[in-house]
């Protein structure tokens, strides 16, 4: 029965942590890659342009933290039920993420018919920016099928550790968002709107690809349709750990909104700059999120199996990982602050606004990367909740209002220190919630010769 149980609870786990992060960090490389050259390709129509498609992102955020945070729940689930030899239980499990994300999909449909216009007039009192940003967004949501349900195929492979096939199916998606884009923008001349459309052609082949490759592929999960009904119970495990990664995906929405309209009041230069410093923090974080995507299995995997040794090993290996890419990221944008902005066409304004902001709001990566892999571990130890108080600490519950105070007291560049001395504090709180996980969970795992393991 050993020889055919699950690489996750038998490969080393260095080995292993390799090769179910690896593939998945390429494939957010990829898409990191591919975000940013939207917004390149749109900041050549003009600046409304490019400050609109930045404005979308609090939405688009919400959509993918709707879709990622069911998937960690349903997830979570699915590996648990495989570590423990249920596998029929765990296909039962992703046939109730279709069915949650169907409906996922049919509330952000309703949101892009009717309130795109509202979402932009909010965050700017520029026409052409709430004109070109309800273009781009209602095609975005209202065409958003092919995302939802590329995420929960994502998840199905991810479950069951093939996340070669998840690059392949996000890196394909990617790949063809980048050739449209020229193509509908410039060519058919259909500015934003073009660029809408070429994102959710991607997603829905990359969707496509994606179940193709589940039905043909991943064998250890079977989904079974037949004599289905939904059970309150399955629903309730997945939304357990669902609903606080949702939350916590979400506060990214709620900061960079509630960020726009502190911004807008200074100066919309900045409300762009801050747009922009998203998009190339997605290179320096999209990486450390692949490998957390390679992590969350891992880890429950092996809770399911008693395995305590081997979920210290991977936390201990995915902090370092994580911290290394960090300051990595720090150093380049310390170092090459224009040179990042210069891929959007900047002006004199916003190389003025820009340049200070991306060296401050980078100091974030210091504390960064070891909070992102403890509230991956909450997650998939089933502590949802530990992991949303550490967002909120990160995101919300002091951000918003040191920046406002900032701005009060010494304007624009002082708003982004708010940004890292929120960081900080999250870092603190995901590592004292850490040591109380360790000796409540994971140390009664630990065998005898083991209990000397400590985090």
């Amino acid at each position: 029965m050993e020889a055919k149980e699950n690489k996750m609870g038998i490969m080393p786990v260095r080995k292993l942590l390799i090769s179910m992060s690896l593939p998945m960090v390429i494939s957010m490389f990829v898409q990191a890659m591919y975000n940013l050259i939207d917004s390149i390709f749109v900041a050549q129509i003009d600046h409304d342009a490019l400050t609109a498609v930045n404005m979308a992102f609090p939405m688009q955020s919400l959509m993918i933290a709707f879709q990622v945070g069911l998937g960690v729940g349903m997830n979570a689930l699915v590996s648990r039920l495989l570590g423990e030899k249920k596998p029929k239980e765990a296909g039962q499990a992703a046939v109730h993420g279709l069915l949650l994300s169907l409906l996922n999909y049919l509330m952000f449909l309703i949101v892009g018919l009717t309130l795109t216009g509202v979402f932009y007039s909010v965050q700017s009192k520029s026409e052409a920016v709430i004109s070109y940003g309800k273009e781009y967004l209602s095609t975005v949501m209202i065409f958003g099928f092919g995302l939802f349900f590329q995420i929960c195929f994502e998840r199905f492979l991810q479950a069951t550790g093939k996340t070669v096939y998840c690059m392949i199916m996000q890196g394909v998606g990617a790949v063809i968002n980048i050739g449209l884009d020229p193509l509908f923008i410039f060519v058919f001349d259909m500015g934003v709107r073009g660029a809408a459309i070429a994102t959710v052609i991607g997603q829905c082949i990359g969707c496509a690809l994606g179940a193709l490759l589940h039905f043909t592929k991943n064998n250890e999960l079977v989904l079974s349709f037949k004599d289905f009904k939904p059970d309150r119970h399955t629903i309730g495990k997945i939304y357990s750990v669902a609903m606080p990664s949702t939350m916590m995906s979400a506060l990214v929405s709620v900061m960079t909104y509630g960020m726009n309209i502190i911004l807008k009041n200074y100066e919309e230069t900045a409300a762009t700059v801050f747009g922009v410093y998203y998009k190339l923090q997605s290179f320096v974080v999209m990486p450390v999120f692949g490998m957390n995507n390679g992590i969350v299995p891992i880890i429950a995997y092996n809770y399911g199996a008693g395995k305590g040794e081997r979920i210290v090993k991977t936390i201990k290996l995915g902090a370092c990982f994580a911290t290394g890419v960090m300051i990595v990221g720090l150093a380049l944008f310390q170092i090459f602050p224009n040179l990042f902005l210069g891929f959007f066409n900047p002006d004199e304004e916003m190389l003025r606004v820009g340049n200070p902001a991306l060296r401050t709001l980078s100091f974030s990566y210091i504390f960064m990367g070891a909070s992102i892999v403890m509230t991956s571990t909450f997650q998939a130890l089933g502590n949802g909740v530990w992991s949303l108080l550490v967002f909120i600490v990160r995101m919300i519950a002091p951000a918003l209002p040191l920046a406002w105070l900032f701005g009060k007291l010494g304007g624009v560049g002082m708003i982004w220190l708010a940004m890292p001395i929120c960081e900080c504090l999250g870092l603190i709180l995901a590592a004292f919630l850490m040591r109380k996980m360790f000796l409540k969970v994971i140390k009664p795992m630990l065998k005898v010769g083991e209990t000397n393991v400590d985090m």
